[in-house]
Parts: structure tokens; sequence; C-alpha cells
């Protein structure tokens, strides 16, 4: 069987840019500033892999509701991280967004019913 190169290349080509252009579109990027962080949603997706129901008890990672620890540290911890325990998460969460989760963690409080 005798195959023809001259035909297949240009539809391995445009097979390989179809597949390449989603690939592309589903980039993440930050939210502006002044997009609504839903931070509920935040922690059921990404903090509440460690930090269990939505913050209010401990997981592979400490209870937050009801913590000790000032804004400064809170602010510090969630853009940084902790090697070997929890990810940075400055360059995901802009300023004011990080401040809604310190809020969001303040006002935590046990389920009612």
């Amino acid at each position: 069987m005798k195959l023809n190169f001259g035909m297949a290349l240009p539809a391995v080509f445009a097979v390989s840019l179809a597949y390449a252009m989603p690939a592309s579109a589903q980039q993440a990027s930050p939210a502006p500033d002044s997009a609504h962080l839903d931070v509920d949603q935040l922690f059921a997706t990404t903090c509440g892999w460690c930090h269990s129901d939505g913050g209010r008890e401990a997981g592979k990672g400490p209870q937050l509701m009801n913590t000790a620890r000032d804004d400064d540290f809170m602010r510090n911890r969630i853009k940084n991280g902790k090697p070997g325990a929890m990810p940075g998460f400055g360059s995901t969460f802009s300023d004011a967004q990080i401040e809604e989760i310190i809020k969001y963690i303040r006002e935590l409080k046990p389920h009612q019913g």
C-alpha cells in the first residue's frame, strides 16, 4: 500500500490546529479586582480539599472558623502559602479578593439545625 504524504500532511496539520485552539481558550486567568468572588464556591471547589465544611472543620488543613490568627497572617498565608502544606494563591487572587476570603473566614459560624 502506497501512502500519499502530500495529501495527508495538510489534513494532519488541520486536525492539530483544531485541537490546539480549544487548549489555548481554556487557559484560566485571574479575575479582575472588581469581580465578585463567590467565596462559598471557592471553598467548596478549592479550599475544601484541606479546610473541611467550608473552613468550619479541620481536615488536612486547620479549622478556620474562630481562628486566633490575625488578618495579616491570613493574608500572607493565602498569598504565599506554606511550603509542603499549602500552595500560595497570590498570582490567582487579587488583593481585593483575598480580603473577601478573609472576611468570609471571619464570618464563619457553625451550621444551624
